[in-house]
């Protein structure tokens, strides 16, 4: 009865997450593997963009050669912890962790425990969409709003939200006990210390057209875009036929000039 009253006064703002946290029972984490019989989130993508957005993110990052063989970077992936003794699971839209520890030869990586396979997740991303997911969810009680898992149970040291239908995004740094929203540079550009990258909102229609509207992008700190692979082999094709044009070019003044030293001679 105390969760529920306490749920209550927090989801309607009478309690800050600090004051709940301090009426409620002393709680403990700890890191278990899953039971063979676990259930792992599987909801429905209720967005088509969601996909989309974060492989982009992904593709970006894998062209520009900076995942290396031991970073989990994954969507949808369910994310665990024990809470006084109950398994709680989160699957952010997009996880990046530094390092995992390697599985053995054959094995899928199904889901993820922090400290018993390796690294905790230090960025993790929501998209929202139509159906509410619970994005800013400080619920302090099983099975705990997405808010409070990454901030108070995870401490992931950043957390962005990103809307695609309005191409709103908020970064959140994780300082003194809580997140606090950060500022963007002049560019309107969050740099992500764990990539040493800028994230951003860029606009536009994908080589692929696949999608028209509002994607997070990748930056580094000389402000040049990590392109995905579509955009690298289309400038690559560019680039080529522009070398031809102008090979053709040179052919044609070479060609000009014969005529004319001909004709001189003539």
């Amino acid at each position: 009865e105390m969760k529920d009253n306490v749920n209550r006064l927090t989801a309607i703002g009478l309690l800050t997450m600090t004051q709940a946290l301090a009426i409620l029972p002393n709680w403990w984490i700890s890191w278990e593997p899953l039971p063979p019989d676990c259930q792992l989130p599987d909801d429905p993508v209720d967005n088509l963009d969601q996909p989309i957005l974060a492989a982009a993110l992904r593709e970006a990052l894998k062209m520009a050669e900076r995942i290396t063989p031991t970073m989990l970077i994954a969507t949808n992936f369910g994310i665990s912890a024990t809470v006084n003794g109950e398994l709680v699971i989160k699957a952010p839209d997009w996880v990046y962790v530094p390092s995992v520890h390697p599985l053995p030869p054959g094995i899928t990586r199904t889901s993820y425990t922090p400290q018993l396979d390796g690294d905790f997740p230090e960025i993790v991303m929501e998209f929202i969409s139509k159906t509410p997911g619970g994005e800013y969810d400080t619920t302090p009680t099983f099975p705990y709003g997405k808010w409070f898992f990454y901030e108070q149970i995870l401490q992931v040291p950043w957390y962005v939200i990103f809307n695609p239908a309005t191409g709103a995004i908020e970064v959140y740094q994780f300082r003194a006990g809580r997140y606090r929203l950060q500022q963007p540079n002049e560019k309107k550009r969050y740099w992500l210390t764990p990539l040493k990258l800028f994230l951003g909102v860029w606009y536009g229609t994908d080589p692929g057209d696949s999608r028209t509207g509002y994607w997070l992008r990748w930056w580094d700190r000389f402000g040049k875009v990590l392109p995905w692979g579509s955009e690298q082999w289309a400038w690559a094709r560019q680039e080529l036929q522009r070398e031809r044009q102008e090979k053709e070019h040179e052919r044609q003044e070479k060609e000009r000039e014969r005529q004319e030293k001909e004709l001189a001679w003539q």
